[in-house]
């Protein structure tokens, strides 16, 4: 399995994805909202604000990773994990994680300093990311489920207190992600 940054010939493989995996985990309307957030973020994002991983195997998207600029008051470089996908029949067999872990490395290469993302502590906590509170770090929106922010420093050091609220990209701008 090869894991690598996503090309535009990759985009309408990975929206399929996102709407596909959505879909069968969830229902066809989330499947069909992610998958139309997967497209708006691959189309409407600058390129300095986006990163986007695949998994491949056999010439095959197996998983899809999705990675857009926060801005924060914080003279830090931060970005948010989400979405996330790997195929219904081969989860479970450790593609998120490593994918997840693949694109880290190469945000952290990059020198970014700090990821967020807004999921399950359980899974997510196997790559690395940590509890963060709104009050530490104020996410863009209200969240329905605050035990979800979560983050990681790719320098190693705690994730610090900041101030201010952060915003993100246009394509994730919408209360209904949070």
């Amino acid at each position: 399995m090869d894991f690598r940054l996503a090309t535009q010939n990759d985009g309408e493989a990975i929206v399929s994805l996102f709407t596909s995996v959505f879909a069968q985990s969830e229902e066809d309307a989330e499947g069909a909202l992610i998958g139309q957030l997967a497209r708006n973020l691959l189309e409407q994002t600058e390129a300095a604000d986006l990163y986007s991983f695949v998994a491949v195997e056999h010439g095959q998207i197996l998983g899809a990773i999705v990675f857009s600029r926060l801005r924060l008051d914080a003279p830090i470089s931060a970005f948010i994990l989400s979405p996330v996908a790997v195929r219904s029949d081969r989860q479970g067999q450790g593609i998120g994680q490593a994918l997840i872990n693949h694109g880290l490395g190469e945000l952290k290469h990059q020198g970014e300093r700090l990821v967020l993302t807004y999921g399950d502590p359980a899974f997510y906590g196997k790559v690395g990311f940590q509890p963060v509170s709104p009050e530490q770090i104020m996410p863009p929106y209200a969240l329905s489920q605050p035990e979800g922010w979560l983050g990681q420093v790719l320098t190693g050091e705690a994730i610090a207190s900041l101030s201010g609220r952060c915003t993100c990209v246009a394509a994730l701008s919408d209360p209904q992600y949070w």
